[in-house]
C-alpha cells in the first residue's frame, strides 16, 4: 500500500535507538525525509547510517536534549517545517515514589510530558496552515493499566495523554492529527534497563525475568520494533486522516481490558 507520504518532511524524537529509530527507518522506506534527535553523536550517526544504507533516503541528525528549550530550538532550526512529528523520550528507571525528589518530578515531566507539548505547540499551527500534519506520541501501556514501579512515567505520560484528547479534537478539521502509541514489552534497550532497574543483576535472575516476561504476553515473545515503525508510519500516512484523539495499544494482546 502507498502511504503516500513520499517527499514529506518528518522530525523525530528519541530516534537514535529502539522503537523512535524504527519509526524513522519505515517512514524512510516510504521516501520521507527524516530528521533524527537524540543525545549521543556516536549512536545517532549510527543510526542515520543504517537507515541511509538501508533506504537511500536523506537523514538528517541533531544531537540535541528535548527537554530544554535550548534543545528544542536545534531540532527546529535543522527541521523548521516538518509534516510529521515524533515525541519519543526514554522513560525513567522503576522505583519507590517515597524516594522520589521534586527535582525527580520535574524531569520526568520534562521529559515525558512538557517537552513534548511544546514541540507541538511549535509545529502544529504550521501545519494546519499547510494542511496536512501527522503527530505521533509513543507513551506507554502504563497510561492505561498503571505500573506501581513506574510511577513518574505513570502520572507524566497521563498528562500529556490528557492533553492530546483535548487538542486533537481542534486540529483535525485542518488534516492534522495528534495520536499516542501505548507499547508493551518490546525487543529494545529500554526494556532490558527497566528489568534490570527492577532486580539485582547479581543474583543472576536477570535472563529468567526475560523469559517470563515473553512467557506472560498473550504473543509469548517481545515486539519487534518494526512492527511499531509499521504501525507509526500508518497513522502518519495521507490514510490516516480519520484517526486523531486515540491511545493505540500495541503490546500483544497483554491489556486484559475490552475497552
Amino acid at each position: 500500500m502507498d502511504l503516500g507520504i513520499a517527499g514529506r518532511k518528518a522530525l523525530l524524537c528519541g530516534a537514535s535507538r529502539g522503537l523512535g529509530k524504527a519509526c524513522a527507518l519505515a517512514l524512510a522506506r516510504e521516501g520521507v525525509a527524516v530528521t533524527i534527535a537524540g543525545r549521543t553523536a556516536t549512536t545517532l550517526d549510527a543510526a542515520a547510517a543504517e537507515i541511509r544504507a538501508a533506504t537511500g533516503a536523506p537523514v538528517t541528525t541533531v544531537v540535541a536534549d528535548i527537554t530544554t528549550p535550548a534543545g528544542r530550538d536545534a531540532l527546529l532550526a535543522a527541521c523548521p517545517a516538518p509534516d510529521i512529528l515524533l515525541n519519543n523520550a526514554d522513560g525513567p528507571l522503576p522505583g519507590d515514589f517515597r524516594d522520589w525528589t521534586r527535582d525527580d518530578w520535574i524531569a520526568a515531566l520534562d521529559a515525558m510530558m512538557l517537552g513534548p507539548i511544546d514541540m507541538i505547540r511549535r509545529v502544529v499551527d504550521g501545519m494546519a496552515a499547510r494542511r496536512f500534519g501527522r503527530i505521533v506520541n509513543i507513551v506507554s501501556r502504563s497510561v492505561k493499566i498503571a505500573q506501581p514501579e513506574l510511577g513518574l512515567s505513570n502520572g507524566a505520560r497521563s498528562g500529556l495523554v490528557g492533553f492530546v484528547a483535548g487538542l486533537a479534537r481542534q486540529t483535525v478539521a485542518d488534516n492534522v492529527t495528534i495520536n499516542n502509541l501505548l507499547p508493551g514489552i518490546f525487543d529494545t534497550d529500554a526494556q532490558r534497563r527497566h528489568i534490570r532497574g527492577m532486580i539485582d543483576e547479581a543474583d543472576g535472575r536477570f535472563d529468567a525475568v526475560w523469559r517470563a516476561r515473553a512467557a506472560a504476553n498473550p504473543a509469548r515473545r517481545y515486539g519487534d520494533p518494526a512492527e511499531l515503525g509499521a504501525y507509526f508510519a500508518f497513522l502518519c500516512s495521507d490514510k490516516a486522516g480519520f484517526v486523531t484523539g486515540q491511545n493505540l495499544l500495541i503490546d500483544g494482546g497483554s491489556y486484559p481490558g475490552t475497552y
